[in-house]
């Protein structure tokens, strides 16, 4: 397994973007709801380049943003591109890979501040199935198909990941640090239509774990093969629970597993979707929670099931308002409460 991180005990935090344009505003609104395991937020409303896949796209060979589209432009010299990654990746050279206001202005401002007393401290990359699956050659054929091209993403991301890591580190008051890569497109393991091989994913992620030392994650908000996904261990596994408890708890077994194992799983039990949210009451949100953890602990002990578990939106709060976004992240807050309160974790 990745490295364990430490027990969060049914506590809450966010997940990915909110529809701030003031990063400052953004994480001290992080920061204020979740004290104990904040977030550094994307921030996609402040323009495409702190969007999923382009905030992580700086040392793409041959990337360019043309017409609102990541692409590639043949005329580079893509092979020494290419070359450049591998060296780095060999050489462990993350100064290239550091994040940049242009590309990730909320990661900027969290550097300022000082976050003692948080458990852990956790930002978001793309993953690079996703990666390779939104971007294009010439031909409209995703990257992920080219194998070399493949190969150079899950090398590229994990230099990203790990150059976060080590940004986060240095942040006042961090003791521990998680990434987590975001995986939408997982939702194509299996798939006849858009087929991902799974050895391939499972070699990306290998190349992303052996660079990052703290704990590394995965969210993925579709529904895919769960079993596939926890065998890979990651730290953290954070999903759509609101929409899609029922599917992941098929796979109830190896769910227990993980968490005998130390694995923690994010349930994304509120909905980020703001209209979704507000036809929702809040107890009854309680309600659905406290019926996955009665289910779950047929299979595992009760204790095991708190310390593993993290109370979340589904997904990044990328629409919508700022004051949206904050009742969203609230309930997320309020849910934490009410459940540690009953439960004693």
């Amino acid at each position: 397994m990745s490295a364990p991180i430490p027990p969060t005990d049914s506590l809450a935090t966010g997940v990915g973007a909110l529809p701030h344009l003031d990063p400052g505003v953004a994480c001290e609104t992080v920061l204020s709801i979740y004290p104990e395991i904040p977030y550094i937020p994307t921030l996609p409303k402040r323009g495409i380049r702190e969007s999923i896949v382009f905030a992580d796209s700086a040392r793409l060979p041959g990337g360019a943003i043309r017409e609102g589209r990541l692409t590639i432009d043949t005329a580079r010299d893509i092979p020494a591109e290419m070359e450049r990654i591998y060296l780095d990746f060999v050489e462990g050279n993350l100064d290239p890979y550091i994040p940049t206001k242009e590309f990730a202005s909320a990661f900027i401002e969290m550097l300022g501040r000082d976050v003692s007393g948080c458990r852990i401290l956790k930002c978001q990359v793309t993953g690079p199935v996703t990666f390779g699956m939104q971007v294009v050659d010439r031909d409209r054929r995703p990257l992920y198909y080219d194998e070399q091209y493949a190969d150079v993403i899950s090398k590229m991301i994990a230099l990203r990941a790990a150059a976060c890591e080590s940004a986060m580190a240095g942040i006042r008051g961090v003791s521990r640090t998680l990434v987590v890569v975001n995986e939408p497109y997982f939702a194509a393991l299996g798939s006849s239509v858009v087929p991902v091989d799974r050895e391939m994913v499972r070699s990306g992620w290998h190349d992303i774990a052996s660079s990052v030392r703290d704990g590394l994650g995965i969210h993925c908000c579709a529904n895919t093969d769960w079993e596939f996904v926890l065998s890979l261990r990651p730290s953290l596994l954070s999903f759509d629970a609101y929409t899609m408890a029922g599917e992941f708890m098929l796979y109830g077994g190896a769910v227990a597993e993980y968490l005998e194992a130390g694995g923690v799983i994010g349930w994304g039990i509120v909905p980020a979707e703001y209209a979704v949210f507000t036809g929702v009451d809040r107890e009854d949100l309680y309600t659905t929670y406290m019926d996955i953890r009665k289910r779950m602990c047929e299979l595992v002990d009760p204790s095991l099931f708190d310390a593993g578990s993290l109370i979340t939106p589904t997904c990044g709060i990328q629409f919508g308002t700022p004051e949206g976004a904050g009742e969203i992240m609230k309930t997320s807050a309020w849910l934490s409460r009410k459940v540690r309160g009953e439960t004693g974790s």
